[in-house]
């Protein structure tokens, strides 16, 4: 079973007010792909995670879009303050290792490169890398077609 399976069954449990369950399955997460996805984190439709989810760690109030791809090794999370957390659009791909901080919103069809720090909001249609983040180029067509059919949803 995927990381986002277990998640998306802790979540149905969750939004239903029914004790315990989500934060056994949310311990499960952790126990079998070492990640922390919180029930009460909001997915949208489509979205999975790469490999399974390993090492994802998720802040219980970000709010991910719909048909995005999260792959390993991502943190998404506040920064030191204690308010403010991610905003992810639809159609975003963030690639290995990035770290996403603070209150921040990341528009739609966007691509986050490998190991890119984003501390600033990302418009929409771009490609972001770097740490921190910037964007190196705008794109005018979807993310899936530039990438060629990597990740099929």
């Amino acid at each position: 079973m995927l990381a986002i399976k277990i998640y998306r069954i802790s979540n149905f449990l969750y939004e239903r007010k029914i004790p315990l369950i989500p934060k056994l399955l949310v311990y499960l997460n952790y126990f079998l792909f070492n990640s922390f996805i919180p029930a009460s984190t909001k997915i949208g439709e489509q979205s999975k995670f790469a490999y399974g989810g390993i090492g994802v760690v998720l802040h219980s109030k970000a709010i991910i879009g719909s048909r995005c791809i999260i792959g390993q090794g991502i943190t998404i999370g506040r920064k030191l303050s204690s308010v403010g957390v991610p905003t992810i659009g639809d159609d975003v791909y963030i690639a290995a290792g990035s770290r996403l901080l603070g209150n921040i919103k990341i528009g739609n069809n966007v691509i986050i490169g490998a190991n890119s720090v984003v501390v600033h909001d990302v418009p929409d249609n771009c490609i972001v890398a770097g740490s921190p983040a910037k964007v190196v180029r705008n794109i005018d067509v979807s993310i899936y077609e530039l990438m060629d059919g990597l990740f099929e949803i």
